[in-house]
């Protein structure tokens, strides 16, 4: 069986390769819980997903994970343990990194010169409060006269998010919900769910995705 795999995973490689739309694939989501980066084995498995992500020319990965709605000192804490974790698993990872506080706040975790890959990481902060706070700060706008109730329009309200770009691919392993992540950036990305669980995911798994994506005929709402 492990041949077969070998071989079709070759197959896929070959044909994802050859495929000149495939180049527009360069954004891709990765959706877990907290659960997935508490297992023992998630700092292998993360490492090999980026490895994967740059043989395959994605230039922008954005890991979401969704922390589980509980006491706030309890949430607290595994807030600082995950924290604590991914930074210390992607510290040798040769990519740019930025890390969204739980706060809504930015966190320039480290710079390369060498590649031009950047990952974004946010921890529990999802979709919802990122809009609350990119509409509170167009009232401070207004407020203070940079900005009038006629000029808002989407540009405006994209210019106030803290991610500021629109992903070409959302992955959720393990599940069939997605996360309220990137509610407004994300509503023309194409969406893959796969019942492979995050410790469970290879990279022919990743490959199937982008095949999909390849295949698919995005219409962009239209």
């Amino acid at each position: 069986m492990e041949i077969f795999s070998r071989m079709y995973q070759q197959k896929l490689e070959r044909s994802i390769l050859k495929d000149d739309e495939g180049s527009l694939l360069t954004s891709i989501v990765l959706i877990l819980t907290e659960s997935d980066l508490l297992d023992r084995d998630s700092s292998r498995r993360l490492i090999e997903f980026v490895g994967w992500c740059k043989e395959y020319r994605i230039n922008i990965l954005t890991i979401y994970v969704s922390l589980i709605d509980v006491d706030p000192d309890i949430s607290g804490r595994i807030y600082n343990e995950l924290q604590l974790k991914i930074t210390d698993i992607l510290k040798g990872v040769d990519a740019e990194i930025n890390l969204i506080t739980i706060g809504g706040g930015e966190q320039l975790l480290k710079t390369s010169d060498s590649t031009s890959m950047q990952i974004n990481l946010s921890l529990g902060y999802g979709g919802k409060k990122e809009l609350t706070r990119a509409f509170k700060d167009i009232m401070t706008q207004i407020d203070t006269g940079e900005l009038t109730p006629e000029e808002i329009d989407e540009s405006v309200i994209e210019e106030n998010l803290l991610i500021r770009y629109e992903p070409d691919l959302v992955i959720r392993s393990g599940g069939k919900r997605l996360a309220d992540f990137l509610i407004w950036q994300s509503v023309y990305s194409e969406i893959y769910f796969t019942d492979v669980s995050w410790m469970n995911f290879r990279k022919l798994d990743l490959l199937r995705a982008i095949r999909d994506f390849q295949k698919r005929q995005r219409r962009f709402g239209k």
